[in-house]
C-alpha cells in the first residue's frame, strides 16, 4: 500500500511539475519584464562612456520599452474586463433583440387600431340595444341588420335626413346672366368687405379658370398667406359654406373620405364629405370640399379612386360602389349600393412643402390644377358686396362657351408642339395630351375671367411642364436652362412668358 501511495504521489508529482513550471515561467517572466531596478542597474552600468548620439539612443530605446510595458497592461486589463463581463452579461443577438423591439411596436399599434375600431363601432351604435348586439357577437348583429332591412330603417342616416330635407325643395332664383369676369370682380370685393381677406385679381382668375379643367384645384405655398381661406371665402360667397376635411396622416384609403359599412351594426358610417357629395346631387349649387393639410398623408393612396373616376370622360361613369348591395330602404340615390358622384362639387387641396409632409406625386399633379401662393393680399377699400347665387350648369355653359369664343389658336398650338420637340431633345420630358388638352381649357376661362392669353399660357407651362424639372438632375442640364429661356423668346417674345423664365431661372441658381 505504501508503495502504492509513492507511485501515485510521484507520478501526479510530473503533472504538478510541469504546470508550477507554467505559471512560474509565466509570472516570472511578465515579473522580470517589469524589473524596473535591473532597467535602472543596466543603464547606469554602460552610460558612463556613452557620447550625445548614445544618450539619445538609450532614451529612445527607454521610451519604446515603455510603450511595450504600457501596451501589454493595457492588453492584460482589456482582456479581463472582456471575461468579467462575459460572465456578467450572457451574449444575446442584436437581430433577435432588434425583431423582438419591432414586433413589439406592431402590437402597440395593432393595439391601438383595434381599440380605434371598437371605439368607432360604439360610437356608430348609438343606443343600448344596438350595444347588446354587439357584445353578443356577429349573430346577434346580422339578425338586428336582416331586421332593419325588413322594417325598412336605413342604414345610411345621413343620406336619408337629406332625402327628407330636399323632399319639398325649391331652388333659389339664380342670377345666371352674370359673367365670369364680373364674378371674379364681384368675389374680389365681396372678400374683403364682408371677410376682410385680399387678394390679387390673378389668383382669383386662376382659381376660377383652374374650376373649368379639373374638378382638383391644389393651392400650394408658404403657411399663412390665405389658402384654406380662398376656398372658404369662396364658399361663403356663394351661399353654400365649403366642406373641410382636415387631412390625418393616419389616412390611407377611400374610407376617410366616404366612410365604411359596418358589419356588426348594419349601417353605414357616412363622412360629411359623403353627406354633402349626396346633397350635392339635389340642387345645382356649387360645392367646395377642402382637403386641408392634403399632403400631410400620401394623396395617391386616400384619393386614388376619385383621381380615376374623375378622369373618366362620361359622368355617368362617375360612379362609387359603396356596399356590395341595394336595401329597398337605401336613399334615393344610392341605387344597387352604386352613388354617382355629383358634378358641381369641386376638391381644392391645400399643400405645405416642409419635413412634416409627404411629396405629391406628378400623378396627381398631372390630373389637378397647381395655384401657388406664395404672398399675402395687399387691403385695399372695396364696396359692399352681396353674395352670388349662381348654378354650376350656368357656370360650365360659361366655360364652354370661353373655348369658343377664345379658342386657342393653331398658332399657339403650333408653337406649343415645337416647343415640346425642344423640350423632348434637351431634356427627354414630354408634354403628354392631357397638358395639351388642359392648356386649350384653361387658358379660354382664364381670358374670360379677364386676364391675357400669353399669361394663361405662361401659367400652364410653367406649373404643368416646368414643374417636372425638379425631378431631373439639373446639375447636368444647368447649362441647357439658358438655351430654353432663350427658344421661350423666340416663340413668344422677349417680354412674355415672364413666369416660366424668372421660374427656369430660379431652378438654375438652385444648382
Amino acid at each position: 500500500m505504501g508503495n502504492m501511495l509513492e507511485f501515485i504521489k510521484a507520478f501526479l508529482g510530473v503533472l504538478w511539475e510541469g504546470v508550477s513550471g507554467i505559471f512560474v515561467g509565466i509570472f516570472g517572466g511578465l515579473f522580470q519584464m517589469f524589473n524596473f531596478p535591473e532597467y535602472y542597474e543596466v543603464f547606469w552600468v554602460y552610460s558612463g562612456d556613452w557620447n550625445a548620439g548614445g544618450w539619445v539612443v538609450a532614451i529612445l530605446l527607454a521610451i519604446l520599452v515603455v510603450a511595450i510595458l504600457a501596451a501589454l497592461v493595457w492588453l492584460i486589463v482589456w482582456g479581463l474586463l472582456r471575461l468579467i463581463r462575459r460572465f456578467r452579461k450572457p451574449v444575446i443577438n442584436q437581430d433577435l433583440l432588434d425583431e423582438i423591439h419591432n414586433l413589439k411596436k406592431q402590437i402597440v399599434k395593432l393595439t391601438r387600431e383595434k381599440d380605434r375600431i371598437l371605439s368607432m363601432k360604439v360610437h356608430a351604435v348609438g343606443d343600448e340595444e344596438a350595444l347588446a348586439a354587439l357584445e353578443e357577437g356577429e349573430e346577434g348583429a346580422a339578425a338586428e341588420g336582416e331586421e332593419k332591412k325588413q322594417t325598412g330603417e336605413s342604414r345610411f342616416f345621413k343620406l336619408t335626413e337629406v332625402d327628407q330635407i330636399y323632399e319639398n325643395y325649391t331652388p333659389p332664383e339664380y342670377d345666371n346672366d352674370i359673367t365670369l369676369e364680373q364674378i371674379c370682380d364681384r368675389f374680389r370685393n365681396f372678400a374683403a368687405s364682408r371677410l376682410r381677406l385680399y387678394y390679387e385679381p390673378r389668383i382669383i382668375r386662376l382659381f376660377w379658370a383652374g374650376m373649368s379643367t379639373t374638378r382638383l384645384l391644389i393651392l400650394q405655398g408658404i403657411s399663412g398667406t390665405g389658402k384654406t381661406s380662398l376656398a372658404y371665402a369662396t364658399g361663403q360667397f356663394l351661399d353654400n359654406p365649403a366642406t373641410i376635411a382636415s387631412v390625418q396622416p393616419s389616412w390611407r384609403d377611400r374610407t376617410e373620405l366616404f366612410g365604411y359599412f359596418n358589419e356588426f351594426t348594419k349601417r353605414f358610417n357616412e363622412t360629411e364629405v359623403l353627406k354633402k357629395m349626396y346633397e350635392a346631387t339635389w340642387n345645382e349649387n356649387i360645392y367646395i370640399t377642402v382637403l386641408d393639410e392634403m399632403n400631410i398623408a400620401r394623396v395617391e393612396y386616400y384619393f386614388a379612386e376619385m383621381l380615376s373616376i374623375l378622369e373618366m370622360p362620361s359622368r355617368d361613369n362617375w360612379i362609387v360602389d359603396l356596399v356590395p348591395s341595394g336595401w329597398p330602404n337605401d336613399p334615393k340615390h344610392v341605387v344597387k349600393g352604386r352613388f354617382t358622384l355629383p358634378q358641381n362639387m369641386w376638391f381644392v387641396g391645400t399643400a405645405n412643402n416642409d419635413d412634416s409632409t409627404f411629396a405629391i406625386s406628378d400623378k396627381v399633379y398631372d390630373r389637378a390644377i397647381p395655384i401657388n401662393i406664395n404672398t399675402k393680399g395687399v387691403p385695399f377699400d372695396a364696396p359692399e358686396t352681396d353674395k352670388l347665387y349662381v348654378s354650376f350648369k350656368h357656370v360650365e355653359a360659361m366655360f364652354k362657351e370661353a373655348q369658343e369664343k377664345y379658342k386657342v389658336s393653331q398658332e399657339v398650338i403650333d408653337k406649343i408642339n415645337t416647343l415640346d420637340d425642344y423640350v423632348i431633345e434637351h431634356f427627354r420630358l414630354a408634354f403628354g395630351n392631357r397638358i395639351v388638352k388642359q392648356l386649350k381649357e384653361f387658358v379660354p376661362s382664364y381670358v374670360a375671367c379677364g386676364g391675357t392669353e400669353i399669361d394663361g399660357i405662361d401659367y400652364v407651362l410653367c406649373n404643368k411642364i416646368l414643374r417636372k424639372f425638379e425631378s431631373l438632375n439639373l446639375g447636368f442640364i444647368r447649362d441647357e436652362i439658358d438655351g430654353l429661356c432663350d427658344y421661350l423668346s423666340e416663340l413668344f417674345g422677349e417680354e412674355n412668358m415672364g413666369e416660366s423664365k424668372e421660374y427656369l431661372q430660379r431652378l438654375k441658381k438652385l444648382f
